[in-house]
């Protein structure tokens, strides 16, 4: 079915970006692969091409706040398999920018949003602690104010960007109310006491920098504090939309470009003297993972409708991320299957999709959490 979400401003961005993909990202993906974390240049060829251009242009960007231009990377970047080597720049521009945009004052976005405009600045968030995940309540990184600084001791841990980044977005408890006692602090590189671990080694995304972040003492200035004392919780609360609203798109993009494969599989896969496409089931299931992923398609082209209007709510938000991934890993495995024995070699692109796909039904909050905010939605206890 036809999409109309896109311009052909949109359509001309999106040549550019996926010019930029394949001539500085498809050329490096198996290196970055195997060093685990990408170079700090993607990120300024990134900006080139802008990604970072919801920076004000008084601050180097160009103001641009079009979820549908982000939508775009997140697709070109799918359809060259190159996603998660992409991770690091498209969490900056989804994730990490609008807490630099919406809950800075004009000294913090003097001082920070130049080098994000330019790439020269990695940013991060660090919200998953060792002891608690997706419940934010469950967060007991602690800061204490102490004159014009707060002292930070904790731990995070599955921070994306966490080796690369300049920046990073804490969540820190500076009371004992579970929502009020939250705030946001920005932590900068080389802080006394601030320290990262080792660059975790997962299961798939392997370009992508993980690491676990220690804070030991660590004084931080309440200048960096992001709004006031104790609206950490409302600040996070209100990105995780977007941020969930971001692993929808990146998943389904990613389930499609595999199906893609797959369909150019099954027509030139030879069984029992025929492609392995003339089969009933082979038609079958192909029929129903095309089915579902237009059906997806459309509710998500809605749902970035609605964030544009500032109309898209925590819910529907939920509804996109669960129903996407769950969706991404069903039709990820179908591939697999249908390649056989191909479908698990890792030259293959469809294995590393496998791979890579697990995670996205657990972070920016696991299926079963948003199923919770959704059935609580539905008011059916008294």
């Amino acid at each position: 079915m036809q999409r109309s979400l896109f311009t052909a401003d949109h359509d001309a961005y999106r040549k550019s970006v996926r010019a930029f993909l394949e001539r500085e990202v498809l050329p490096h993906r198996e290196t970055w692969d195997r060093a685990g974390i990408v170079p700090r240049q993607l990120f300024r060829g990134a900006a080139a091409v802008g990604i970072f251009d919801a920076v004000p242009e008084q601050y180097g960007g160009a103001g641009t706040t079009d979820f549908r231009c982000n939508t775009v990377v997140l697709e070109e970047a799918a359809r060259l398999d190159v996603a998660p080597v992409m991770a690091g720049p498209t969490l900056q521009s989804d994730i990490v920018l609008p807490y630099l945009l919406d809950l800075t004052d004009e000294e913090q976005r003097r001082r920070w949003l130049p080098g994000v405009a330019t790439g020269e600045t990695v940013t991060a968030v660090a919200m998953t602690e060792p002891g608690t995940g997706s419940d934010l309540t469950g967060i007991r990184t602690t800061a204490r104010r102490e004159g014009d600084h707060y002292i930070v001791n904790g731990a995070k841990t599955f921070i994306t960007n966490g080796i690369n980044a300049d920046l990073v977005v804490t969540a820190v408890r500076t009371g004992d109310h579970p929502h009020r006692g939250l705030s946001l602090l920005v932590v900068e590189r080389d802080m006394p006491g601030f320290t990262r671990g080792r660059n975790l080694d997962k299961v798939g995304q392997h370009a992508q920098d993980t690491a676990e972040l220690s804070f030991a003492d660590v004084p931080v200035p309440a200048a960096n504090l992001l709004g006031a004392e104790g609206d950490g919780f409302t600040g996070l609360t209100g990105n995780l939309v977007r941020e969930r609203l971001s692993v929808a798109v990146s998943g389904l993009a990613q389930a499609r470009t595999a199906f893609h494969h797959t369909v150019g599989h099954v027509r030139t896969r030879h069984a029992f003297g025929a492609p392995i496409g003339a089969l009933q089931h082979t038609r079958f299931r192909m029929a129903e993972m095309d089915t579902e992923l237009d059906l997806a398609q459309h509710y998500l082209d809605a749902c970035v409708e609605n964030l544009n209007a500032g109309t898209l709510t925590a819910v529907d938000a939920a509804k996109a991320k669960w129903f996407s991934t769950e969706l991404q890993g069903r039709v990820v495995d179908g591939c697999v299957q249908l390649h056989g024995g191909y479908g698990y070699m890792l030259e293959h692109p469809v294995a590393r999709a496998y791979a890579d796909a697990r995670v996205s039904r657990i972070y920016a909050g696991s299926t079963e959490v948003m199923k919770e905010i959704v059935g609580r939605a539905l008011e059916l206890a008294p």
